[in-house]
């Protein structure tokens, strides 16, 4: 547990329970500076705080940093490192909504400097109770400003997940504020999985391509890439700035329980190679498909999909044999955007899980095979 501790709190971590450990660092200043000049202060943290993080994130074996969005110049330190960022904002969500900041400049509510342009956001709060309004001179106005507004654009790009201490009740209108991907809950189906099961092997160019077509669709992905999955040397410096640009959006990771991401209500689209395991997996939790297949029986398993059971399309590869970014974007959204492809997708998940029930063909036909290797 990491703290800015006063000297005279250096034992403040005792009695703690096993497990957890206060740190203490510094804030840049010396004991006898004045912390109220905001613009000295802000300044101090920001040059001295997160390299002793980074140091302390390197020294330990650590997974996930939580911290004050406050804080957010550390967020990028730890993502560098591997770790994972979870945000904790400990005002509400009504100045929580200030993730929105550019939307809201281009909105016209308030100019680059923090000042207002204009008097309400949706009835949710006066634009003088703005979280970086400060009683006294605009040069305080505009440090607060650009603290709020940088920290919390960090946390909007490296926290997989932001805390709010508020509920839905108490503050509708701004909780209205926040789009699909800003909420764990997800109530419709908008995010991606993408998963090209054990043997498909990509090059460094197709591998980019489709990095920056899941980029580009401004979606939440899920993407699954084996240790193996590219040939040649892919650049460590490229895939890192790009997990960078989509953290808190897109996910990159090495292995994932795929039937629970297959039955999470956020997951719309699976962009399959089209294994048949996959693909009924697929079937069986209403999703629907782009369709990527490698070799063997997944072209004929593209085609299930594709002209049957129209659950889904396929990707088109250009001249060259290469699937571009424009491709893998736009072929997300026509799959995402049909709902008649949504309903036949619920249709055929419906009559899975039928087969499955009492009384169902799948079962009886189980049933009939575990008597045959009883008797």
């Amino acid at each position: 547990m990491l703290a800015a501790l006063h000297p005279a709190a250096a034992g403040g971590g005792r009695g703690l329970p096993d497990g957890i450990r206060l740190v203490s660092v510094p804030d840049g200043l010396a004991d006898g500076d004045d912390r109220r000049d905001l613009c000295r202060f802000v300044d101090a943290l920001s040059r001295c705080v997160p390299g002793y993080v980074e140091r302390l994130l390197r020294e330990t074996k650590v997974k996930w940093l939580v911290g004050d969005v406050n804080v957010g110049m550390c967020f990028e330190a730890a993502r560098k490192l591997g770790v994972r960022v979870a945000a904790v904002f400990l005002a509400s969500a009504a100045c929580l909504a200030m993730l929105l900041v550019p939307q809201l400049i281009e909105g016209g509510f308030f100019d680059d400097k923090g000042l207002v342009a204009s008097t309400t956001i949706h009835f949710l709060l006066e634009m003088s109770c703005m979280p970086w309004s400060i009683d006294g001179p605009v040069q305080g106005q505009e440090v607060g400003y650009q603290l709020v507004s940088w920290n919390t654009q960090a946390a909007s790009r490296h926290a997989e997940v932001v805390v709010c201490n508020s509920f839905r009740d108490a503050e509708a209108a701004a909780f209205e504020l926040f789009p699909a991907s800003c909420q764990s809950a997800r109530s419709r189906r908008s995010a991606v999985y993408v998963a090209f099961g054990s043997f498909a092997i990509f090059d460094p160019r197709q591998f980019r391509e489709l990095a920056e077509g899941l980029e580009l669709t401004g979606r939440p992905f899920l993407w699954v890439v084996r240790p193996d999955f590219t040939t040649g040397d892919l650049s460590e410096a490229w895939f890192y700035a790009f997990k960078d640009r989509v953290a808190g959006k897109g996910m990159v990771v090495s292995w994932c329980p795929q039937q629970k991401v297959l039955a999470h209500r956020a997951v719309a689209c699976f962009v399959s190679h089209c294994g048949w395991n996959s693909t009924m997996e697929g079937v069986r939790n209403g999703v629907r498909f782009l369709c990527w297949p490698y070799f063997v029986d997944q072209f004929a398993n593209r085609s299930y999909v594709r002209d049957i059971w129209r659950t889904g399309l396929a990707v088109s590869p250009g001249e060259d044999g290469v699937v571009t970014k424009e491709e893998v974007s736009g072929k997300v959204e026509k799959v995402i955007g049909d709902e008649g492809m949504a309903e036949r997708a619920r249709v055929m998940r419906d009559a899975a899980r039928k087969c499955l029930g009492v009384g169902g063909s799948s079962r009886e036909n189980f049933n009939r095979l575990v008597d045959l290797l009883r008797g």
